[in-house]
């Protein structure tokens, strides 16, 4: 599997889709479902010292690979978070949110972008790509939930943003 990631990023590089993605120095990010952490090498770099790169997964096996990736490309900006939902990051936190290649598999996708929504800043991108499917399909499952609205469809990633949920005067 790993031989397999390797190839891919030789033929699209990581760095082509997190501009995409409008990945800036400074900025917040999550990783969500980073699996042996193809994105963080690109992103560590993109991020630079000021940033701060949080690298999700439900996997133990893959939160490893990313921890011996941390350590041996010394990595300094990147913390890994073993979990399947729950980032118990702040709210309002990150200015990125990626979500590559694994929406097709979550059991509570609802649950996860409500979860996304809540540590978006509310100028936050959320950035998908899942090669399982169609264009329609991923605007008409990000935007169902009322937490995202399309921004911009790039050539390899859909960038969505936040939508923040207004407060009425009777605390609704």
């Amino acid at each position: 599997m790993s031989l397999k990631f390797k190839l891919r990023d030789l033929l699209l590089p990581r760095k082509k889709i997190l501009e995409e993605a409008g990945i800036k120095a400074g900025n917040n990010v999550l990783d969500f479902g980073c699996g042996p952490g193809g994105y963080l090498p690109s992103l560590s770099k993109m991020v630079g010292e000021t940033g701060k790169i949080y690298a999700l997964d439900i996997n133990p096996l893959a939160i490893e690979m990313v921890q011996k990736l941390i350590t041996g490309k010394c990595l300094k900006n990147v913390e890994t978070i073993l979990s399947g939902c729950e980032t118990g990051l702040p709210d309002e936190s990150l200015d990125a949110v990626l979500l590559y290649d694994v929406y097709h598999g979550l059991s509570q996708p609802q649950k996860i972008l409500a979860e996304i929504n809540r540590v978006l800043k509310p100028d936050g991108v959320l950035s998908f790509n899942d090669h399982h499917m169609q264009d329609e399909e991923i605007t008409g499952k990000l935007t169902e939930g009322g937490f995202f609205r399309l921004l911009k469809k790039g050539e390899k990633v859909h960038n969505f943003t936040k939508v923040t949920k207004e407060k009425t005067n009777d605390g609704g």
